[in-house]
């Protein structure tokens, strides 16, 4: 199995230092049997360690360890390192061999590690034994114990590079089982939004939610490390031995090369790909929009799931050393924030454009999230304040872009100033896409409320416009208005200023008033289906909209009707008490001439709203009809039937109703009449 260079080059390393101890092999033997010959001959010292029959049976196995436990615990209670020391070396050196032989079984395959844990329980306890050994033997000063010391480092530094390539192994298998339950990743690319569109919200977000990461989160927690109990029990042992013995170095670098590789393959899994500043800066909007949505789908995954599973794995295989375990998890974690938090500093620095608003915002939530998941019950509270403070100055980056980018609406609205009117009257561009980004952003609401807290200093101009409409909301106290509402009210001040001067543009009056009605009803009826705007701008602002509304439509009915209401007056048609037809004439004469005009030109015009172009109908009709009908039935009879008849009363009441019932469809059509 392949192993990086940087492990290859540590185990080369360690070889090389081994050759030493290997050539000074003879000596080691020699020294051994001089030692053995003293016990023979009975020699007494006060630090000589007692022998026994072990060496006596043909066949040492590791079933007779008693003698080499017996030897640590005397090694161990020994004070004074400096004496002389004389240890029984052959029964060292065959412990040592027994020890290295069953090494070369598993690495021939004889045995095979994590198969039997039986036989893998009596290797490691050896193996830990050789460790102490080692350790003990070198605190004495004797050339004796140096010489079985140099000779169990040997032993211990082979088993070491053995339990090093064991543990990769099973990391490396623990890389390709995660990789194996791996969902699939959510390729789909989100387009950019149009702003103008009244069904522009967080619907369509809504209906993507079971890609959502967190709405698989309880099904995936189990595949992440996707390691079973077994194999995270034998890493423990390994790790443990290793630390113990002094290779905690060598575990540690295997350990955080191999689990930072899994990490990034889990999060390539869920389409991660790392980008640097550079390639964001240059990056197009709506590619870059699809790299965002990914970002942040596997920044909120990593939160609930990969750091959490990613630490506890670490906790458990380094329970035994919780100093190791905690600085690994921290390690870990800390490359990972720093790879999600370079991206979302690009993205603080991008060109600032209105429609890039919502996803600043997403990101900045995000990142919210992600503080949550810093929680000292699984980082230290030094490790955790320290990556919530990375976090949290990003974040800061984000509020300040995203203040910067609404800010940019209220200049936008104010640089509006187009010198050609909507030809038929009807909703502005600018009211749609106004308050559409308005309910967009009131989904962002607390996070708004948030950035302008920090950033945006409130307007005096929106407080006394606030107190000019007397705006009273549920708390009677007004400086309790959160700086997000002064935003929203700010916004709506200037694009009342700004339609106002817009509706100048039309010379005709009637067709003015059409387009405030035709604007002004279209931002009640958003503000009505947004509870967020409702409840920011308060029930008094809708109040005022709805009597301002009244106002154009009585000032449309005076403006376009009262002349025509003037022709069917009886006022002036009698001289001498009867009446003058020359007069009545000129009266019918002019208010066809009228009727036709305002039919020809508003029928052209668009009443957006039905429910508003009805009531314009419907309160037209209440006023014209009966009049028309009132004045026909009293004066019709004066003209003289036949063709004069037909020249003058060119229309019936319902001829007159039926074109009223044509206007504000942007249609141009004619009259249409009955016969009499």
């Amino acid at each position: 199995m392949e192993k990086s260079d940087s492990l290859s080059d540590e185990m080369v390393d360690k070889r090389i230092e081994a050759l030493p101890y290997i050539l000074d092999l003879q000596k080691i033997q020699s020294s051994d049997q001089q030692i053995q010959a003293m016990d023979d001959n009975g020699g007494e010292n006060a630090n000589v360690v007692e022998s026994s029959s072990w060496l006596d049976r043909q066949e040492p196995s590791f079933d007779d360890v008693d003698e080499i436990d017996r030897l640590i615990s005397s090694l161990s209670s020994i004070a004074d390192k400096s004496n002389p020391l004389e240890i029984p070396g052959t029964r060292v050196e065959t412990f040592a061999q027994m020890v290295q032989s069953r090494i070369d079984e598993y690495e021939s395959g004889s045995f095979r590690f994590g198969q039997n844990s039986d036989q893998d329980s009596v290797l490691m306890d050896a193996v830990s034994r050789i460790s102490k050994l080692t350790k003990l033997l070198g605190e004495f000063s004797s050339g004796s114990a140096k010489s079985l010391s140099s000779r169990t480092s040997v032993v211990l530094q082979r088993a070491m590079m053995f339990m090093e390539e064991e543990l990769q192994i099973f990391l490396e298998g623990s890389i390709s089982s995660s990789n194996a339950n791996a969902p699939e990743p959510n390729n789909q690319k989100l387009t950019s939004k149009q702003l103008s569109s009244s069904k522009w919200n967080r619907q369509e977000s809504k209906q993507n939610a079971s890609t959502d990461p967190e709405t698989k989160i309880t099904a995936e927690e189990e595949l992440f490390p996707a390691i079973s109990d077994e194999a995270i029990s034998r890493m423990k042992k390994i790790a443990s031995l290793m630390i113990s013995a002094g290779y905690g170095i060598e575990c540690c670098q295997v350990y955080s090369i191999l689990r930072r590789k899994a990490f990034k393959e889990a999060m390539k899994q869920q389409g991660f790909e790392k980008i640097s500043i550079d390639e964001v800066q240059k990056m197009q909007w709506e590619a870059l929009e699809g790299h965002m949505a990914t970002w942040i789908k596997v920044v909120k995954y990593s939160a609930k799931v990969l750091l959490p599973g990613e630490t506890k794995l670490c906790c458990s295989i380094f329970c035994d050393f919780p100093s190791i375990g905690e600085e690994m998890s921290t390690n870990l974690a800390t490359a990972v924030i720093l790879l999600f938090l370079n991206f979302a500093e690009a993205i603080a620095m991008t060109k600032r454009s209105a429609e890039r608003l919502f996803k600043v915002l997403d990101i900045y939530e995000t990142l919210s999230e992600l503080i949550s998941a810093f929680d000292d019950s699984l980082y230290s509270k030094e490790c955790a304040d320290e990556l919530r403070s990375d976090i949290s100055a990003v974040r800061r980056r984000l509020g300040e872009a995203a203040v910067c980018i609404f800010c940019d609406l209220e200049n936008s609205i104010r640089s509006d100033v187009a010198g050609n009117p909507v030809p038929t009257g009807s909703v502005h561009p600018l009211t749609r896409y106004t308050m559409n980004y308005l309910r967009y952003a009131c989904d962002f609401k607390d996070a708004l409320d948030q950035v302008f807290s920090q950033h945006h200093q409130r307007s005096e101009q929106s407080k006394e416009y606030l107190l000019a409409t007397g705006e009273k909301r549920n708390d009677p106290d007004e400086d309790d208005i959160s700086p997000f509402a002064e935003k929203i009210t700010s916004v709506m001040e200037l694009l009342d200023a700004n339609l106002e001067v817009k509706s100048k543009l039309y010379k005709d009056p009637s067709l003015r008033y059409i387009f405030m009605m035709n604007n002004s009803r279209y931002i009640l009826q958003k503000i009505k289906e947004s509870t967020e705007i409702h409840e920011l701008l308060g029930d008094s602002s809708l109040r005022k909209r709805s009597s301002e509304l009244r106002g154009y439509h009585k000032n449309y009915q005076r403006e376009t009707w009262s002349k025509a209401l003037q022709c069917l007056s009886y006022e002036g048609l009698q001289v001498n008490g009867k009446v003058h037809k020359p007069t009545l004439k000129e009266r019918f004469k002019n208010f066809n001439q009228l009727f036709d005009d305002i039919h020809k030109t508003q029928s052209t015009w668009v009443v957006n709203d039905e429910q508003l172009q009805s009531e314009l109908r419907v309160s037209i009709s209440a006023v014209m009809i009966p009049a028309y009908r009132s004045f026909l039935a009293r004066f019709g009879h004066y003209l003289t039937a036949g063709r004069q008849e037909e020249k003058y009363i060119k229309y019936q009441p319902e001829d007159i109703e039926a074109a009223i019932e044509e206007l504000f469809d942007g249609n141009l059509a004619p009259v249409a009449r009955r016969k009499n």
